[in-house]
């Protein structure tokens, strides 16, 4: 076994602290990462508040970079030395119809998940990436774009995929008309993803403050959804609106935003939805999860084309806590990433 040091997570109202555990043995098609950086997602922060009392040790952390440290005897995409990134899947059983169609999150019999899932060979539980070291099959395992900063590059792995696979679906390109509700950690991906493809952009805001930021993105234009006459002027115009707001709030604007046979696409799940059965007549509504891995692969190569990475504010893990009570205030600009010490 591989001694590994991290930070868990022990109780809802407990500060993460740090943990040593151990990792399994490298089997014939895993890679051992050593961890460089991992993002922090409001996932995590949510998984931590719902444990229940008397849980076992949790290390969260599902989007990371770092450098191969050592190789199963049957890998041969990577060496010791690789600089790679690792999303929120690790493992799947490769052989249902989701598997073979790389649309590994859809796994028939559940993928193993980065933390605070099951190993699928052994059942041991999977720890996450707020630690020294990781072990991964091979196949979840990518190369880390040349020429891209390794912790900018760390929340692509969740919010960057996120926001990419519902673009490329939609076929998104010049001459399309694109919406984005809200402009935090996704919001400002999908922004950058969207105007990269070629298509103009709309920001939804209920901010008129975060105008200048999101034309910094590359917004074409910024409409405040508080404001009802901006609204109303933007009726009918949209192809696709990716909605990531994560508070409760009416669908019923921005379905009203799109043109006939347009689409909204909801990614940041709150609580809570209003949606009137009649704002979508016309209109498709989707709720998108992540994508496999041949179209995060495919994101990747796109942000190396491109030079697209994620905002981020970088803290050193020890200060992991501090990454927390920040996020639960959303005092930050647009991820947080925690830089792992050697």
């Amino acid at each position: 076994m591989r001694a590994v040091t991290g930070f868990a997570a022990s109780g809802p109202r407990e500060p993460l602290r740090p943990f040593e555990f151990t990792r399994r043995d490298l089997r014939p098609d895993d890679v051992a990462v050593r961890v460089t950086h991992v993002g922090v997602c409001h996932s995590e922060l949510h998984a931590v508040e719902a444990m229940a009392a008397g849980s076992p040790p949790l290390v969260p952390g599902h989007e990371f970079t770092g450098e191969v440290t050592a190789v199963g005897a049957e890998v041969t995409r990577f060496r010791v030395g690789d600089a790679v990134a690792v999303g929120n899947i690790v493992d799947s059983c490769g052989r249902c119809d989701s598997c073979r169609a790389h649309r590994e999150p859809y796994c028939a019999e559940f993928p193993a998940t980065t933390y605070g899932g099951r190993d699928l060979h052994d059942g041991s539980p999977t720890q996450g990436a707020y630690s020294t070291e990781y072990v991964v099959r091979d196949a979840f395992v990518y190369a880390l774009p040349a020429g891209l900063d390794a912790a900018a590059v760390a929340p692509l792995m969740c919010a960057g995929v996120t926001t990419w696979s519902p673009l490329r679906r939609a076929g998104v390109g010049p001459g399309q008309q694109v919406g984005i509700v809200g402009l935090g950690g996704l919001g400002h991906l999908a922004v950058r993803f969207a105007v990269a493809m070629g298509a103009r952009v709309t920001v939804f805001t209920s901010s008129p403050a975060k105008e200048a930021d999101a034309r910094a993105l590359g917004a074409h234009d910024v409409v405040v959804s508080t404001d009802p006459a901006a609204m109303a002027a933007v009726a009918g115009r949209l192809d696709l609106v990716l909605d990531t707001a994560s508070g409760a709030h009416d669908l019923a604007p921005y379905l009203a935003a799109l043109r006939l046979d347009g689409t909204l696409c909801v990614l940041g799940l709150p609580e809570q939805y209003v949606v009137s059965p009649m704002s979508l007549l016309g209109r498709s509504l989707t709720v998108s999860g992540s994508g496999g891995t041949a179209e995060t692969q495919e994101m990747l190569d796109f942000c190396g084309e491109h030079g697209l990475t994620a905002d981020v504010e970088v803290l050193p893990l020890a200060e992991v806590n501090t990454a927390f009570e920040r996020l639960r205030r959303n005092d930050v600009r647009y991820r947080f990433v925690l830089a792992v010490a050697s």
